[in-house]
Order: C-alpha cells, then structure tokens, then sequence
C-alpha cells in the first residue's frame, strides 16, 4: 500500500500540478475515442498500450474480457455499453484478449476453479470458447492452447456484443466499428483480428479493421 500512495503524492506534484488547466477542463466533461473491454488482468494497462490521455477511452474490465450476451435483467457491462453508445456517441468498440490469461486457464482447467464458484458461474458466459477450443484444436496443449482459447474468446465476447440493442443499430446504421485485438504481454505486442486472412496480425499506424462474425484458420500468436 505504501507504494501506492507515494504514486498518489507523485502524480499529484509532478503529473497533475504541470497540467492542472488541462485535468480542469476534464472536469467539463468526456469525449472519449472508444469503448475498450479487456480483462482485469494487473499487466494489461489499457491507456499504457495505447499511450492514450485520461479521458480518450471508456473501458470495462473483468475475467476474461468477457460481454455477456443481452439479458433482461441488465448488469453492468450491459449499462456501461449502453451509456458508450447512447450518452457518449463512441463509434469505435475493441475487445482486447491478451496471452497468459488466467481466466483462460480456468476455462480450460475447471478443477482449478475449485472453491470459486462466482468465477466459474462467470465464466459460462466463454462456454461457446470452451467448445470451440475442445473441438477444434485437440492438437495443442500448454501455453499454445491458451492462446488459442485467448483469441476465440475474443470473437465469441465480439459476437456477444453483437446481441445488445444499442450495438446491433449501430452497426445496422454504420455508425459503430467492432474490433477483436489481442496483447502479447511478453513482447508488448499487439495484434488486431483480420476477418479476410481469419488470423490475429501486428496492428500497423494504418490498422483499422472492422470485425465480421467469422472464425479463426488457426492460432497466429
């Protein structure tokens, strides 16, 4: 803790006080560039990754980057994507998996959920993950799988989202972009889905590829 609270005092003296006009006109209000979902994860820092500013994205995150599809009795990520499109006017959407990710791990390996039964009840919602996985690369195992299952998952949360109200018109109106990226947390790389090639590629200064409902040929990262 105590760590914690001298990042307080220094981004107080040396981050905040040199642009105290700039955090002032945050106060006025939000205009951020996209909604980004990704996992609780402690590696992932999705303003990090981006270099973005406070302020540039609305984020949501949990085990496993997971959209839970549109229910009637609406939870926090249903009210989060609904106040990003209807409130805000985002336009852009990213879903962001990243290796290593225990959530993954836990799908994968339910044993290993063992006295957790909240985040076994959570992970339902990558059941379609599981399947896929389990049916569709029965010649990988290890880091390899959870990486695979990292990826599909992606896909699944982006056809998830898709069930939501607000995101169906959007993109009925052409008004909203969907994205599935992926991070590599050992090389700080990040790879956004290509649904032409059906492969995860290095995002390049150019990359802007909106996601269709398609699947993966095979695990590229």
């Amino acid at each position: 803790m105590q760590k914690l609270v001298e990042g307080i005092h220094h981004f107080q003296a040396n981050v905040f006080r040199p642009r105290r006009e700039w955090y002032e006109r945050l106060a006025e209000g939000q205009r951020p560039l996209a909604l980004f979902i990704t996992c609780s994860d402690s590696r992932i820092n999705p303003n990090l990754i981006t270099h973005s500013e406070p302020g540039e994205l609305f984020i949501v995150r949990n085990a496993g980057n997971i959209v839970p599809p549109n229910q009637s009795a609406a939870g926090g990520e249903q009210a989060t994507i609904e106040f990003a499109l209807g409130a805000l006017g985002i336009t852009d959407i990213i879903v962001c998996g990243h290796t290593h990710c225990g959530a993954m791990t836990g799908l994968l390996m339910p044993e290993k959920l063992e006295g957790m039964p909240a985040v076994r009840h959570w992970l339902g919602h990558a059941e379609s993950t599981r399947r896929i996985i389990k049916d569709k690369y029965t010649e990988l195992s290890g880091t390899a799988l959870q990486s695979a299952a990292a990826q599909e998952n992606v896909l699944v949360q982006l056809e998830n989202l898709r069930t939501h109200p607000a995101v169906a018109a959007g993109l009925s109106m052409g008004t909203l972009k969907l994205h599935g990226w992926m991070y590599k947390i050992e090389t700080g790389e990040v790879f956004g889905f290509d649904p032409e090639t059906g492969q995860f590629t290095p995002l390049t200064e150019t990359s802007s590829v909106p996601i269709h409902v398609t699947r993966l040929t095979a695990p590229a990262i």
